[in-house]
């Protein structure tokens, strides 16, 4: 999916505050809607970093290109791409997803989890597998072959011994039905719940799921892990390794140094890739299993036991680390973890209760009630060639014909569930079970999915939040494809008109004061003076290394190459000289050896294209908005506009 800059940073569903709708202003007479803009513009207000735009003036000007930018696409046809069709309906179905849920009835299962998920189960289980469509006769024996399990466990018999002779689990004939430690998601619903409920050192009531009946021990409850707070220092991969630029022997400099008493943070700020935490420390927000893309760092991070304490140097696909712990946490506040808890919900077991809760509530909002008439006919017309995969409706126009159930402007015919049965037969297994209910379930699963479909294609009638979105995301798309046609593809293709515009602007362009540097760092003033004195003799880096660092003991660490005034590498107030600098103190000693020094002067195009484009980018649009306003009729309600701002200063 594309993201747009103008709206779309967050797909988050919020409730839109009833707004009194009122014409805000008019493009040659069609209007737009104070509820829209308004919409917009709270939306975006805390976004903007240009703080002329939260002015609702400037703001209401934006606004107006915009939706000038919006007619211009559709003149241009654009919504009539495929491209463009397929990817709003692909945005369409996933922010369903959000509205076909029972909020309430999420709600409580997040609410659940949460509270599951501070503890850690230990169990074992004796399975009795039965078919989920197994007749009752075969049911109600793998039910009493559990009690008969459970029985020989209350009187006393080891629960891995029974667990041997009577599961089914594989597992059980190594393990005794040991199943270790889990948590909340780890087992199906039905299991988790009972394993929950039962207290420890007792044993369950047999349980059914979708593999059979279970029996459940509880051998012991724990607390989860919870999450920590880490520092790094991270040196990226090099696609090529020099000698005097290797990662990996660096990284055990570096630990080296820390190993003599060199502060963790001072390292990290002068020699970490990881640039967002090294002005930090290194430091990283808090996490727990599962949210780090890097197995390896999260293995090394929840290894570390005590705070201040610092992992050797490890390798993972992103480069070179060492670890600091800063602190352990318990397992986080339920609204720190509840987008995840609520992702989680939504894939798991227990989604078929909200699913059930759902059908439940659209069916009374659509007054359907109780079960068609018509499955009498069903249950003539099914026989048992169904589940040797030959069965065909009959020819019936009449019966065929009839209406199976209505709801609002809907109606399902027999035929239609006649179709469905007959594609079912190829999906289901083939066990045998009495046609009665078989004709329930198929009717049940095939009602629930053409009521939950109609009510989906009807979202934009039942929610007006959920209409102004799609709206939005729609002219978004466009918008993009606007830009992509007139702007961006204009700017990187126009190279004659790129290169007019730089030479146009060139003082722009600049370059500040540059030099070939090599910078030592120094731990102690001693070594420093060494360093400073050896690289006045023009020694290399690696020959002043030899003589000043001692076996494992690092008492100098360079930094080489072509850096601008500011680098973080230079001192503060350093100022370019050939030659060898005087010796600097800050966190530590710092000696710069200046190879070069290269004035200020203008940039070439090629090393500054990129700023170039971009900058043309934006002449290109200015000149392109001013063209679609000329010629058109823009009227602003000055009253209207007048009343929206007295709100919005009444609101900060």
């Amino acid at each position: 999916m594309r993201y747009f800059v103008f709206i779309f940073f967050f797909l988050t569903i919020c409730q839109l505050q009833a707004q009194e709708k009122k014409v805000l202003f008019t493009i040659d007479n069609e209007p737009v809607y104070t509820d829209e803009f308004l919409r917009v513009y709270n939306k975006n207000l805390d976004l903007v970093k240009d703080e002329s735009q939260k002015d609702m003036e400037e703001y209401l000007e934006l606004f107006i290109n915009y939706k000038l930018k919006i007619k211009q696409a559709l003149a241009k046809g654009l919504d009539k791409k495929q491209s463009y069709l397929t990817e709003l309906s692909g945005y369409r179905d996933q922010l369903a997803k959000n509205y076909l849920t029972d909020v309430q009835v999420s709600d409580a299962l997040v609410k659940e989890a949460y509270e599951r998920l501070a503890k850690e189960i230990k169990a074992s289980h004796i399975l009795i597998p039965v078919n989920e469509n197994a007749a009752p006769k075969d049911t109600l024996e793998a039910y009493n072959r559990a009690i008969e399990a459970r029985d020989k466990v209350l009187s006393g018999e080891n629960f891995a011994v029974v667990a041997r002779a009577y599961s089914k689990d594989p597992s059980a004939q190594t393990n005794g039905g040991n199943l270790g430690y889990f948590s909340v998601f780890r087992m199906v619903y039905p299991f988790e719940s009972t394993a929950y409920n039962t207290k420890k050192g007792e044993v369950s009531m047999p349980v059914r799921t979708q593999f059979g009946y279970h029996v459940i021990k509880v051998e012991d409850v724990r607390n989860s892990l919870g999450e920590v707070t880490v520092a790094h220092i991270m040196l990226a991969k090099r696609q090529v390794a020099s000698e005097e630029n290797n990662p990996a022997e660096k990284i055990k400099e570096i630990y080296n140094k820390l190993q003599q008493g060199e502060k963790f943070e001072l390292l990290a700020r002068r020699f970490s890739d990881d640039r967002n935490s090294a002005i930090n420390g290194g430091k990283l927000q808090r996490f727990g299993t599962g949210k780090i893309s890097s197995p390896e760092f999260e293995n090394v991070a929840f290894s570390l036991e005590k705070e201040g304490s610092v992992s050797e140097p490890f390798k993972t696909s992103f480069g070179w680390h060492i670890v600091k712990l800063i602190q352990k946490h318990p397992v986080g506040t339920f609204d720190e973890v509840r987008i995840q808890l609520e992702d989680r919900v939504k894939k798991d077991d227990r989604a078929k209760l909200i699913d059930a809760s759902l059908v439940s509530k659209v069916k009374e909002r659509y007054g359907v009630t109780g079960k068609t008439d018509e499955l009498d006919y069903f249950y003539t017309i099914v026989n048992n060639k169904f589940f040797e995969k030959t069965w065909k409706s009959p020819e019936d126009p009449e019966g065929l014909g009839r209406v199976l159930v209505q709801f609002k402007d809907q109606k399902l015919y027999n035929r239609d569930f006649a179709n469905y049965i007959f594609s079912q037969q190829y999906k289901l297994q083939s066990q045998r079970v009495p046609i009665r209910p078989l004709v329930d379930k198929l009717y049940k699963k095939y009602f629930e999915s053409q009521l939950l479909r109609y009510y989906q294609d009807n979202l934009e009638n039942e929610h007006e939040d959920f209409a102004a979105i799609v709206e939005e995301y729609r002219d978004g798309l466009l918008l993009f494809d606007l830009m992509q046609e007139e702007i961006w593809d204009r700017a990187k293709d126009d190279s004659i008109g790129l290169r007019r515009f730089y030479d146009q602007n060139k003082d722009k362009y600049r370059w500040k004061t540059r030099g070939d540097v090599v910078v030592a760092s120094c731990t102690k003033e001693q070594f420093a003076k060494k360093v400073q004195a050896l690289l006045k003799k023009g020694l290399s880096q690696e020959e002043v290394k030899e003589q000043v660092n001692d076996g494992a003991i690092v008492n100098v660490i360079f930094t080489a190459g072509m850096v601008e005034e500011g680098h973080q590498a230079l001192p503060k107030q350093f100022t370019f000289k050939e030659g060898v600098s005087e010796i600097y103190k800050e966190d530590d000693y710092l000696i710069v050896k200046v190879n070069e020094v290269i004035p200020p002067g203008m940039k070439t195009f090629e090393e500054t294209k990129g700023r170039v484009i971009n900058d043309y980018q934006q002449h290109l649009e200015s000149t392109w908005v001013e063209k679609l306003r000329k010629g058109k009729d823009i009227k602003v309600d000055k009253k209207v506009l007048k009343k929206l701002i007295r709100q919005q200063r009444k609101k900060s």
